[in-house]
Order: structure tokens, then C-alpha cells, then sequence
């Protein structure tokens, strides 16, 4: 056992749960090639990864909910400058952030979501408050930035999310006149959306997906990450699901619900559902990405028809995953 695997492992002996216990984590999908990245870039990415993974593990095996986990793991990630969300959030054709973000609990079927935010440090946050404080699943532009403010959630100023290697995203992304989800200045495809999907003690799913959208975006461009059913889903009577692509392909095909119905009424599993609507469905009309998902058993995909995809997984055995290539 190797010592990221013994790490892991002791979080899963602290308790000894009720039900199959287990979370699976993306920071986007996309060109990622070996040959493209440098040996210190890589292990910078899956140290940030391992980070946001343990978050999730340490509600998980304390018995906390699937829901406190997928926050605190998408939490982490938004704080981190490598992905696009939060801090490292792309910059609109203005030159200003614009986020989304969705989360969703198994139990029930409540969610929340928001869009078009500004200046606020963790949307995904943001988006559980709106479900549990509100009876509204989506709030959008100054309406959530308001009730954001009167519920005290923290803001940040402009040069919070500012970085050098975004603003050149930008510049590139103006001069060539495109609308681009790429990472870095090469003309690739990068998807930075980020999300976690998890199973608790209890049995309960839940899902969460943070994005700071397109470099360049104009109009109020909204994809699927802060969409119920496109970029997330979660239902205990199926599976938990969160998505990161072509966000206008995965809404035209509502691709987190689409994994849910797959299995629930046509009776597949979840590797045979992930597989059909990623492999099959989303390709047939252009579509690119992956996505992460966990069922009630606790089996987890992670899926995708790019070259690569940041993700990581653990399960209550103490195994885990940190992989971005193919």
C-alpha cells in the first residue's frame, strides 16, 4: 500500500459505517497530455486534488452527510487558482468573473443553485444556502448577490480573482475573436469546471459543480453547471452525478438527469449508463467532457471522451485514485 493509499486508509478504520461510504472528485476535462505538462505542474495539480478529496473523506468517515462533503471538497477547489471556480475563475469578454455553481441532496431532491455571481468567494456555498434558505433553486446576477450580502456569505475584491495567466487567456481569446473554455494560451480544449459527488453512512447521495464559465463569454452566458439535471444531479433511488464539457451539449441532452434515467428505467448500471451518455449520446451531436458519478452502492465512474480529466476517488477500503490522463 502506498502511502497516499495508507493516508486514506485511516480515515476509513475511524469509523465503521452503517452503508458503503465513498466520494469521487474533477477539476475539468479536456487536451490533457502528458508531454503538456511538466513533473512539477502534474504533482502541483494532484496535491490540490488530494487536498479537496480529504475534505470530503474527513465528513465521510466522521459520519457527516454527503452534502457537507461534495461543499467542502467543490470549497476546496474553488480556492485553489489551477481550476476554473472561485479564485482561479476565468474572465468574461469585459474583463470581470462571472460564476456558477449547483448542488443537489439525494435525499429529497432539494437544490440550489446560482449564476452570474460576482465577487463572492465560494459559490458553492452559496447555492446550499439558497436551497435551505430559500424556496427558490436558482438565483442569478445582482438578485443573488443580493441575498447572498443579507445572509452574510463572504465576498472578495477584484484582484482576489485576478491572475496573470487568465487575464493572458483573455487577451488571446479577444484577438483571436473566439469564445474559449481553454485552461491555457494554446488553442485546446480545457473544460475547468469543478465537482464532487459522494455516499454517506446513511445512504444519502449528493452532488455539487462550481464553474467560472467561458474565457471571453459575452450576452450572460450560462452553462450547465448551475443547471439541475445538465451539470448536476443526485437521487438515492439512482446515483449521484456531476458534469464538465461543451456546456451547451450537455444541456441540450440534460446530461446528469440523463445518467439518473438510464439506470432507473432502463436498467442500467452506472458504469453502463456514464459510458452510454458520454461515449455515445453526447458524441452523436458534437459534445465533449466527462463526468464523475457514484451510485447507492457505491460504485463510482468516471468518464470521459477527452484526453484527459482531473478527477480523483476514494472509497471506504482506503483506495484511492489521483489521475488526469486517459
Amino acid at each position: 500500500m502506498n502511502g497516499i493509499q495508507s493516508e486514506f486508509a485511516y480515515f476509513a478504520k475511524k469509523t465503521k459505517p452503517m452503508h458503503k461510504i465513498g466520494i469521487a472528485i474533477h477539476g475539468g476535462a479536456g487536451t490533457l497530455r502528458p508531454q503538456d505538462m511538466n513533473e512539477e505542474r502534474e504533482s502541483l495539480y494532484k496535491r490540490e486534488l488530494k487536498f479537496a478529496i480529504q475534505k470530503g473523506v474527513e465528513i465521510l468517515s466522521a459520519g457527516g452527510s454527503a452534502l457537507e462533503a461534495v461543499e467542502k471538497a467543490v470549497v476546496a477547489l474553488e480556492d485553489c487558482e489551477l481550476f476554473n471556480a472561485g479564485k482561479g475563475s476565468v474572465f468574461t469578454s469585459n474583463g470581470i468573473h462571472e460564476m456558477d455553481a449547483s448542488i443537489m441532496d439525494g435525499n429529497g431532491g432539494k437544490a440550489g443553485a446560482v449564476a452570474l455571481l460576482r465577487n463572492v468567494k465560494n459559490p458553492v456555498s452559496l447555492a446550499r444556502l439558497v436551497m435551505e434558505k430559500t424556496n427558490h433553486v436558482l438565483l442569478a446576477g445582482e438578485g443573488a448577490e443580493l441575498f447572498a450580502k443579507e445572509i452574510g456569505v463572504k465576498f472578495e475584491p477584484d484582484d482576489y480573482f485576478y491572475s496573470q495567466h487568465r487575464y493572458d487567456q483573455l487577451e488571446h481569446a479577444r484577438h483571436s475573436d473566439k469564445v474559449i473554455l481553454d485552461h491555457s494560451v494554446l488553442n485546446e480544449k480545457k473544460f475547468g469546471t469543478v465537482g464532487a459527488v459522494a455516499l454517506d453512512q446513511s445512504g444519502n447521495l449528493a452532488a455539487a459543480t462550481s464553474t467560472g464559465g467561458m474565457t471571453n463569454k459575452k450576452y450572460g452566458r450560462i452553462g450547465d453547471s448551475p443547471l439541475i439535471g445538465s451539470g448536476t444531479y443526485a437521487s438515492n433511488e439512482s446515483c449521484a452525478v456531476s458534469c464538465t464539457g461543451s456546456g451547451e451539449y450537455f444541456i441540450r441532452t440534460n446530461a446528469a438527469f440523463h445518467v439518473s434515467a438510464l439506470m432507473k428505467y432502463g436498467g442500467k448500471n452506472l458504469s453502463e449508463a456514464t459510458g452510454e451518455l458520454i461515449h455515445h449520446i453526447l458524441p452523436k451531436i458534437g459534445g465533449d467532457g466527462g463526468l464523475i458519478g457514484i451510485d447507492r452502492n457505491g460504485n463510482i465512474s468516471m468518464v470521459f471522451n477527452t484526453e484527459g480529466m482531473y478527477r480523483a476517488s476514494w472509497n471506504e477500503d482506503g483506495e484511492i485514485q489521483l489521475r488526469i490522463y486517459s
